[in-house]
């Protein structure tokens, strides 16, 4: 059975968390706007790219807005965000990213990044990150977010890898649906009943591992869990 050439992470959620960070601007947004925005309509943004989550704010409002009023508000929600994450630093890496990330260099794959976020390459500057990967897709280089599966599809013909030869980690529902649309295995990362789409879900990147391409059966990892999918090595009778 062959082993998998690549694996194209997310970056919010995943690698760090920025959500606090957008949360906090979003609503310093919506505050202008009267729209009253919590966690729970947050929740609603997870995934979702600047204008698709400045549409569903919107909507909350009895204004209409034309489309000149939008990209203001959409600049002014980012500058916002940029003064927040100008702060971060490598600490705010999440638990178990950084040997994710050696877990797939030592086992030969190519690493890829899809964020919907136009200030990926910021924030992988301040986690010090940026040459971790091969290839970085985000925002400005597509014309869908997720859950098109375009970003997904890009990275991987950017890495030089035919689809089925990736598999895709993600947080967000939007995100496991865009994995699985563009024909990859997907790994969801938090809550499985949350992340029911996902082929496996583990609870973070300290329960990473590389996935074997035999299988098949929906697999929920946790941090005690003895028995995890084959990291590759030449020992698994599946995949050598």
């Amino acid at each position: 059975m062959k082993r998998y050439q690549a694996v194209i992470f997310d970056l919010d959620g995943v690698i760090t968390d920025t959500a606090r960070y957008h949360y906090l601007a979003w609503q310093r947004l919506a505050d202008t706007q009267g729209v009253h925005f919590d966690e729970a309509f947050n929740e609603h943004l997870k995934g979702i790219d600047r204008m698709g989550s400045l549409e569903l704010i919107l909507a909350a409002s009895p204004r209409r807005y034309t489309d000149a009023e939008k990209l203001a508000l959409a600049t002014e929600k980012n500058e916002h965000y940029k003064e927040l994450i100008a702060t971060m630093t490598p600490a705010d890496l999440l638990p178990g990213a950084t040997a994710a990330l050696d877990a797939a260099r030592a086992a030969g794959l190519k690493i890829g990044l899809a964020s919907v976020s136009r200030n990926a390459f910021t924030v992988l500057d301040r986690l010090g990150i940026t040459h971790r990967f091969d290839y970085v897709v985000d925002a400005g280089t597509i014309a869908r977010g997720k859950p098109d599966p375009e970003i997904f599809l890009k990275a991987a013909r950017e890495l030089g890898v035919v689809p089925g030869d990736c598999f895709g980690v993600e947080d967000a529902v939007a995100g496991v649906a865009s994995i699985k649309a563009a024909g990859m295995f997907a790994v969801g990362v938090g809550d499985p009943r949350v992340l029911a789409a996902a082929d496996v879900v583990i609870p973070d990147l300290t329960a990473f591992r590389i996935p074997c391409t035999a299988i098949t059966n929906k697999t929920t990892i946790t941090s005690k869990t003895k028995e995890t999918p084959c990291n590759g090595a030449a020992s698994c009778s599946s995949c050598s």
